[in-house]
């Protein structure tokens, strides 16, 4: 059993790593493997809905993005971290989720996720939202805790002194602990879904 964190922070040793280093503390007491990331500070291209990637397999800008999509199969959870940039999620992660989720929705259905948010003040909840709509739209299983997901601070000294998003960052480790351990644990088949039915609200005949 194995959880990939994923840092969408521009800063490596940030808030966001801070509050990772909280879960992967309580994920490998709990005999969870983990794997750590940090998608950089270069530029990600966002998806151009071209369709490359249906055709191919994979998208055709050769980067992180692929190289994660061919380990999916090793991860049964994924956290996703990112800095509050105007009230939103930071341009990285964005990109990096709009491709991953648009060529490797297949490789994600049923894992289990949780997201992460963390920031000085303000804008939290509404990033954690927008984090959580990849997940919604494709059949995962999200994970919650004792508050939303967040941790405070300008910095990682900052964060140290958030005790109850340190508490809140454990406790996603554990209930993610929990349900991965259930999920491994059953003999109850996994959900088989239906072709997916896209409908578009526009008149055919115009």
């Amino acid at each position: 059993m194995k959880v990939l964190l994923i840092n969408g922070s521009p800063h490596n040793d940030g808030c966001i790593n801070f509050a990772f280093d909280q879960i992967i503390e309580e994920l490998n007491q709990e005999n969870i493997e983990t794997e750590k990331i940090w998608l950089g500070i270069k530029p990600i291209a966002s998806c151009i809905g071209c369709g490359s990637c249906i055709k191919n397999g994979e998208c055709f800008v050769g980067d992180i993005v692929n190289d994660i999509s061919k380990r999916l199969d090793e991860f049964d959870g994924i956290i996703v971290g990112s800095a509050v940039h105007y009230a939103s999620a930071t341009g990285a992660i964005t990109s990096f989720l709009d491709r991953l989720f648009y060529s490797s929705s297949s490789k994600l259905t049923n894992k289990v996720w949780a997201s992460v948010v963390s920031c000085r003040r303000g804008g939290a909840t509404s990033t954690f939202d927008m984090l959580n709509k990849y997940p919604l739209i494709n059949n995962m299983f999200i994970v919650g805790s004792s508050y939303w997901n967040q941790i405070h601070g300008n910095n990682k000294l900052e964060a140290k002194c958030d005790l109850e998003g340190i508490q809140t960052m454990k406790n996603i480790a554990k209930n993610m602990a929990y349900l991965i351990k259930c999920i491994n644990k059953s003999n109850v088949e996994k959900p088989k879904y239906d072709k997916i039915i896209r409908t578009n609200f526009i008149d055919n005949k115009l």
